[in-house]
């Protein structure tokens, strides 16, 4: 892949006189932010395969079993390990690529589709994969007890026609403009060990890696699966990782030798990581994450959209990314990235930092009374923001309460819409078909959201992108159009920007890969 998602050419994102010359954020001081940040594809170079070996990983959060479908904290790193799904997106485009589903025929109208099923699949049980197993780990997708994200599509599949071993039938209650993303997030499951998956006693799937143990807190281990349908795959013949919490102490393990592998060290270390021959700095191009400030609209304070209006003016998006995130991303009003079809360089203009502007619309309500800003305790990026956003707040009179929170207690707020008033955090599935965050995601799901926002034409718009029978074309053009300018009239949620996540690793580790999930994809990678 020679482009990153977001449009822009790898190798001049890699080089800080180019990126002055893109001018995506912050001028110069962005091009000085991100010159040394040689940043990896964690493959990419010419090491011949070596058999065998342990890789060490260093994760930030522990692994909660009973949010195994939500793509949060530590889930993405053992889906991608134990779980393989029906197709694969590529990094730089939605276009599905075959994985257990060999190939497919969508039918003209969108309302069905049949896919025809690899025959040499089993489950780390020895079981063999079938149609049967599709059938059952979407309909366990679409159940409300895992709270997957994409439960909405999931449940309108209508029928199943499993009477082939090998091939299914999906009709759906209308068409589905984002079923193949669908199809590339919904793990295929183990219906004879789904119960130990909740609790997190068994974790059986079809991929590259089998489930040993877990330590809560403490460690995760996963070894060579030696039946996998891949010839000859994975190189590797064990994965551990170690639950290390603090920022400093994963880059104190890396540069130890202990780890080969770290998902917590921060952007400016890896900054200084990068100008070494000794590190790589991973970033996850095609699943970029959105950064975005959230509001509680059942807070009388937050209830007038022109408050949300204020805030969203007085917000100094260029500097969050330049100093938080050195660069590596850029600002944004709306969450689709330049790589979405729903990006539109013009509505993404709308709220530029204008202090004066916030504060005269202020002028016009009573004062607010000081409100609480939530945030996760597991990066040090969120704090870091969050103390940016208080000091742009405090500029034009809202006041704010710094409130931070352990990350298993946020996720929980969050899927269950808890916030008291503002929080900070990033959001994923932007990436995906525009259809996909505004039917799915929890913090802009138009039905149920964390914002407790309701809309009915914001539901209006949010259907009509989902229920086409294309992704693309004038008609999505259109109705992604339509879903932006809800987004921006009803405020909810305040974009800040996208941001590229990283991860450094030793030079030793080769061949490392990600979905476009950020679930970690271990099948080729090994230790040279």
């Amino acid at each position: 892949m020679n482009s990153s998602p977001g449009g822009l050419d790898r190798r001049r994102f890699l080089r800080g006189s180019a990126v002055a010359a893109l001018a995506i954020v912050g001028g110069s001081a962005l091009a000085a932010c991100t010159s040394a940040v040689n940043q990896q594809k964690g493959g990419g170079d010419n090491a011949e395969p070596v058999r065998g070996g342990t890789l060490k990983y260093g994760v930030a959060l522990d692994l909660v079993p009973a949010n195994f479908l939500t793509n949060t904290g530590t889930t993405p790193y053992v889906v991608g390990l134990v779980f393989e799904t029906l197709v694969r997106y590529p990094h730089d485009k939605l276009e599905p690529q075959p994985s257990l589903a060999k190939k497919w025929t969508l039918a003209p109208d969108g309302k069905s589709l049949s896919l025809d099923l690899r025959d040499d699949v089993k489950f780390h049980s020895g079981r063999a994969f079938t149609s049967k197993d599709v059938e059952f780990s979407l309909r366990t997708y679409a159940d409300p007890k895992w709270s997957a994200q994409l439960k909405s599509t999931a449940a309108a599949i209508t029928a199943f026609d499993t009477s082939d071993p090998h091939k299914i039938g999906l009709t759906f209650a209308s068409p589905l403009s984002n079923i193949f993303d669908l199809l590339d997030t919904a793990p295929i499951l183990d219906s004879e060990s789904i119960d130990q998956l909740y609790t997190g006693e068994k974790i059986v799937g079809t991929g590259p890696f089998t489930f040993v143990s877990r330590i809560p807190n403490s460690q995760l281990v996963f070894e060579k699966n030696p039946a996998y349908w891949v010839p000859e795959r994975p190189y590797l013949d064990r994965v551990e990782f170690t639950v290390i919490s603090d920022n400093n102490a994963q880059l104190n393990a890396l540069k130890s030798g202990q780890i080969h592998l770290a998902d917590g060290v921060t952007y400016r270390d890896n900054e200084n990581l990068a100008k070494s021959d000794s590190y790589k700095v991973i970033s996850y191009e095609g699943a970029e994450l959105q950064l975005y400030v959230g509001a509680n609209v059942q807070d009388p304070a937050l209830a007038d959209v022109r408050v949300r209006q204020a805030i969203a003016y007085a917000l100094d998006r260029d500097r969050i990314m330049t100093e938080v995130f050195r660069g590596a991303g850029y600002a944004l009003n709306l969450p689709w990235p330049k790589s979405s079809p729903a990006y539109d360089a013009s509505r993404n203009s709308r709220y530029t930092r204008d202090v004066n502007k916030a504060k005269q619309i202020l002028s016009t309500l009573p004062k607010p009374p000081k409100l609480p800003l939530t945030y996760s305790t597991s990066f040090a990026t969120f704090e870091a923001t969050a103390q940016i956003v208080q000091a742009n707040l405090a500029e034009i009179g809202i006041e704010v309460e710094l409130d931070p929170v352990e990350n298993a207690n946020f996720v929980k707020q969050l899927i269950g819409a808890q916030f008291r008033g503002l929080w900070i955090t990033d959001h994923s599935w932007a990436q995906f078909v525009p259809s996909t965050l505004t039917v799915s995601a929890y913090p802009f799901n138009a039905r149920k959201n964390a914002s407790h926002y309701d809309s009915p034409d914001y539901v209006a718009a949010a259907d009509a992108a989902w229920k086409l029978p294309q992704s693309t074309g004038p008609d999505a053009v259109r109705a992604y159009q339509a879903l932006s300018d809800q987004l921006l009239d009803g405020l909810f949620l305040i974009e800040i920007g996208v941001r590229f996540a990283q991860a450094a690793s030793s030079s030793k580790l080769h061949g490392f890969n990600w979905t476009k999930r950020r679930e970690t994809v271990f099948t080729d990678a090994f230790l040279a």
